[in-house]
């Protein structure tokens, strides 16, 4: 049997964050964030173009949110979390909720105006979705390979999407989908859910170094 580490209770969240380079993924999410709002301006602004030409920044920037995200799920110390005295899962689920929270506002913020086509609305549901298969890839497969699985999918979606929005592809095809769809924030919104449960109650998995 492993043996309990007596952590103080006030030290968990310094060593939480230091273990998982939360400062430099905060950091990295609001350079994003600058890069995205600059490349939906450089897009509408050019010739014949209009606010749809941002669909490849709202498609493509919660990719690597959600990866820089994935990437500080990763523990240097997976026995702490194992032998720890007190739970480390509320501090998983703030970690995963504030990561979240703060890309899916900064990226917000990269594309204002027109809600109905690839504005805010589109960006912050494609976070969501994104951040959530992320999470369940890291709990399944571990935190350092987790942004593949998306980044795969979400690769394909953009190449194959019809540009009729709606139908069927509203499902399959969510991140690519403009405004307020309904099945394409369901099918987001599960996958955040679901793949957050997953991470929360689980942890990432171990890998071997």
């Amino acid at each position: 049997m492993p043996r309990r580490l007596r952590t103080h209770p006030k030290a968990l969240p310094a060593l939480h964050l230091r273990s998982r380079a939360f400062p430099a993924t905060v950091a990295a999410l609001v350079c994003l964030a600058l890069l995205a709002a600059w490349a939906a301006d450089w897009l509408e602004d050019r010739p014949y173009f209009d606010h749809s030409a941002r669909a490849p920044v709202v498609a493509l920037a919660p990719l690597l949110a959600s990866s820089a995200i994935g990437t500080s799920l990763y523990s240097h110390s997976d026995e702490l979390d194992r032998t720890a005295v007190r739970r480390w899962w509320p501090l998983r689920l703030a970690h995963l909720l504030a990561l979240t929270a703060l890309a899916a506002g900064v990226l917000a913020l990269a594309v204002p105006g027109h809600p109905e086509e690839f504005g805010a609305p589109a960006m912050v549901r494609n976070v969501l979705g994104a951040t959530g298969v992320v999470a369940a890839s890291a709990a399944l497969l571990g935190a350092r390979p987790s942004w593949l699985p998306m980044t795969v999918y979400g690769s394909a979606v953009y190449l194959a999407a019809p540009r009729a929005p709606g139908g069927a592809a509203a499902l399959w095809a969510w991140p690519m989908q403009p405004g307020p769809q309904t099945a394409a924030w369901a099918v987001a919104l599960s996958a955040y859910i679901v793949g957050g449960g997953l991470l929360v109650l689980r942890g990432q998995r171990p890998e071997r170094r």
